[in-house]
């Protein structure tokens, strides 16, 4: 059977005799419209089974109750939770999410921003590639009057939202607890510095080192390895110094930590007490694992329903704030059996 033909507003006019600007008027509650005519073309669109395109309206009006969202990659626990969060909260508003991957490349994220654009969508909300290499893209943003959220890894000198984690603080936690375990050679594995995430994240691990009179060791930190084939490699290579690591902090992500862990499972290492192991992220592979990875849980479903109400509550106000707002969210250390040592902690 052939695809029925849809009805349009030009349909509902050539069978009334009327201009097509005036039923689009009537259909739209225009009160230039008298009672008897807008009651005749509402009852004729029924009877042609007439559905409004609902994008088609709001573009005429200027606005489209669409919020894009580019993340890195959607398959990542992290990211796909901040999409669940901000679609709880817009779903109950009547918003729709265009999602988009930039798939870690900023090529394709400017792609992502000037289909968004394209689109109208009343707001983007962005966290930017590991491959970042400027702001022009998000400086067209702005320019095009959208708003813009950027959340997790951002271009810190835009002035723009921001809904960040507290990914300093979240080291220093972590590393201040294998220091506890009694751990003495703490590595680092660390992702592209020119991210904000990864730059906070290592200083937080320094700054650990230092309030507990460590020393900064820089064979132990590796660049770079944020992912589980990096992650892995480095590990082969710190697992192979003449006095290797006893402690590994993949501030990257859990995939990097992943990499880490199934080095020292085939090099017959126990974990934790031969090498102590610690992610970033609580993805939910970190519990079932053998042993199960100690990480940081970035509270991320909170994270993009926070993002969402920043774009009701401040952005769509009648009370423009000159000041973009930054909302920091404080991540929780998931202390688990990959560093637990020491069995009292």
């Amino acid at each position: 059977m052939k695809n029925q033909k849809r009805t349009t507003i030009y349909d509902i006019a050539k069978k009334l005799n009327l201009n097509a600007s005036s039923v689009s008027r009537a259909l739209s509650n225009n009160s230039n419209v008298s009672e008897a005519t807008r009651k005749l073309i509402l009852d004729t669109a029924k009877e042609l089974n007439y559905k409004q395109n609902s994008l088609a309206s709001n573009l005429r009006k200027g606005h489209n109750q669409t919020i894009g969202v580019i993340v890195p990659r959607i398959n990542q626990n992290y990211f796909a939770d901040v999409i669940a969060g901000i679609e709880e909260v817009t779903y109950q508003k009547g918003y729709n999410l265009v999602i988009c991957q930039s798939n870690e490349s900023s090529a394709r994220e400017v792609k992502c921003v000037n289909t968004l654009i394209n689109q109208h969508v009343s707001c983007i909300v962005i966290s930017i590639s590991a491959d970042f290499e400027d702001d022009k893209h998000l400086q067209t943003i702005k320019e095009h009057g959208i708003p813009l959220i950027q959340f997790d890894r951002v271009a810190e000198h835009l002035d723009t939202f921001k809904v960040l984690n507290d990914n300093e603080q979240a080291s220093i936690d972590a590393v201040s607890h294998l220091i506890e375990q009694g751990y003495k050679r703490i590595a680092l594995l660390e992702g592209p510095q020119n991210v904000n995430i990864f730059k906070q994240r290592k200083a937080g691990y320094l700054a650990a080192l230092k309030k507990h009179n460590y020393p900064i060791l820089p064979e132990l930190i590796k660049e770079n390895a944020w992912t589980k084939e990096l992650g892995a490699e480095s590990t082969k290579e710190l697992l192979s110094l003449a006095e290797p690591p006893d402690a590994i902090f993949a501030s990257t992500s859990d995939f990097s930590a992943l990499g880490v862990l199934e080095v020292a499972t085939r090099m017959g290492l126990k974990v934790p007490e031969e090498l102590g192991i610690c992610g970033y992220s609580n993805e939910a592979f970190t519990e079932i694992t053998s042993p199960s990875i100690t990480t940081i849980d970035q509270y991320s479903v909170s994270m993009g329903k926070t993002i969402a109400n920043l774009y009701f509550q401040e952005i769509e106000s009648s009370e423009k704030d000159n000041n973009p707002k930054i909302v920091s969210i404080k991540p929780k250390l998931i202390i688990r059996s990959s560093t637990l040592r020491n069995k009292t902690d």
